[in-house]
């Protein structure tokens, strides 16, 4: 065998159909787009049109609701708090507060976000100083089993009384 005699397969590649030209083809006159009209044209879009009926996203009743108002915090994980202090990216000693953890990015610093909230996922091997704009319970025990001390700065909403 010689370079030059090197072939694919049969029917490794298959022929390209060539469409609309003449019936004989056997894709000719409508080119395998059935009958002439709208769909039969280029550039037409009939997503969610039924018909003329009306569509169903807009028979169904719309739901829920969505506050802009909302405040999202930025997660941040024990585990991820201790590695960066490990890392040296976070100092051990001393106060850790928000701007700190962006700048070192150990927190995406995004507009979206209205602060940083403390999570328990992880561990906490060492005490440290940490001031946040929330944490869960679970995390807030955490730190102080470590030995540390945590501020809130945004202050927990009490439920309202009964009576």
């Amino acid at each position: 065998m010689k370079l030059n005699e090197i072939r694919d397969n049969d029917g490794a590649r298959p022929k390209f159909k060539r469409i609309g030209r003449g019936i004989g083809s056997g894709k000719g006159k409508t080119s395998g787009r059935g009958v002439k009209g709208q769909k039969a044209r280029t550039g037409v879009s009939l997503n969610g049109f039924e018909g003329g009926q009306l569509p169903i996203y807009r028979r169904l009743p719309k739901r829920g609701f969505v506050n802009i108002f909302r405040k999202v915090y930025a997660p941040l994980n024990l585990g991820t708090l201790d590695q960066a202090i490990a890392d040296g990216r976070l100092p051990a000693e001393g106060l850790i507060d928000e701007t700190m953890l962006r700048e070192s990015g150990v927190v995406r610093s995004s507009p979206k976000y209205s602060g940083v909230r403390l999570l328990a996922t992880g561990e906490l091997t060492r005490a440290v100083t940490l001031t946040v704009s929330g944490a869960s319970e679970a995390a807030a025990a955490a730190v102080q089993a470590a030995g540390g001390t945590l501020t809130l700065l945004v202050a927990k909403a009490e439920a309202p009384a009964e009576g």
